[in-house]
């Protein structure tokens, strides 16, 4: 099954949705429009009319299509990875962002509202896009962000310079001490996998780098630990923590928030799909407490 030199567009797109649909790709017919659209650049409405007469494939479609097949992410291939209201650079050495993580940003949203010109750092920023949103949605913020990744930093600078975010190249474990106790928020999305779980997807087993994935650890909880700990260093009492992690790691993340005895309040939010994406705390001030 291949895709014909001098096809029209609509026959191109129809097989080439035929061809991701066998390579198990999860949104067949979506990335091929979405491929089209990235030769042709006329959005997604154009194109859909250009497939209603006699337009041709655009070229090079063929060779895309064939490396969509070969599970290599679409954002890999258009180099543009979208996050609530950004477009993001992405490419290798950079987690891609995903849908679930924008709830993530809408918690910090929420809960920074009104405040005049709130201090909110993300801890292991990777591409950029919970600072970067955060930034460009909420007017007045001081946003800082902190990447170890060198190769993951580059494409964090490209996507947060823009937005007037602070950032560092840095371990999200030791990162900012200067700036201890200031911070109205600590938001981090750490990774967190445990060390034998390999991700079903090949576009994240094969593509995504391994040290945004891995958090340390049999149970993979090293890192979201640091966070935490981290968090607590950084926050002014009454601050605001929020962490996001894999659904089946929440009772485990409000438990050992519990158990330090710096948080109080601590919750579990779900994502768009019903899931327990993150947990979220406020710093307790242990000077005053009884």
């Amino acid at each position: 099954m291949t895709i014909e030199p001098g096809q029209s567009l609509t026959d191109a797109v129809t097989q080439a949705t035929a061809i991701l649909r066998d390579a198990g790709v999860p949104s067949p017919r979506v990335d091929a429009e979405l491929l089209a659209d990235y030769l042709l650049n006329v959005g997604l409405g154009r194109l859909r009319a250009m497939m209603l007469g006699d337009s041709p494939a655009p070229d090079g479609y063929a060779e895309l299509v064939a490396e969509r097949a070969g599970r290599v992410p679409l954002q890999h291939i258009t180099g543009v990875a979208h996050f609530r209201y950004l477009e993001l650079a992405v490419g290798p050495g950079v987690f891609i962002p995903r849908p679930e993580t924008e709830s993530v940003v809408q918690l910090v949203i929420d809960h920074v509202k009104g405040m005049p010109h709130p201090r909110i750092v993300d801890l292991g920023t990777g591409s950029g896009a919970i600072a970067g949103s955060i930034a460009h949605e909420v007017p007045g913020a001081e946003v800082h962000a902190v990447e170890y990744s060198a190769f993951a930093h580059a494409w964090a600078a490209k996507n947060l310079a823009p937005l007037g975010v602070r950032l560092v190249l840095g371990d999200l474990r030791s990162a900012l001490p200067e700036l201890n106790g200031t911070f109205d928020v600590v938001v981090s999305n750490p990774p967190y996998i445990p060390a034998e779980a390999i991700p079903n997807e090949p576009e994240v087993a094969l593509h995504d780098p391994p040290e945004a994935l891995y958090g340390g650890g049999a149970d993979g909880m090293e890192l979201p630990t640091a966070a935490a700990a981290s968090a607590a260093r950084l926050l002014h009492p009454g601050g605001y923590f929020v962490m996001e992690h894999a659904e089946v790691q929440a009772g485990w993340i409000a438990a050992m928030l519990a158990r330090t005895g710096n948080w109080t309040a601590v919750s579990t939010h779900l994502d768009l799909n019903g899931k327990e994406r993150a947990t979220s705390a406020l710093l307790a001030d242990l000077d005053h407490s009884e």
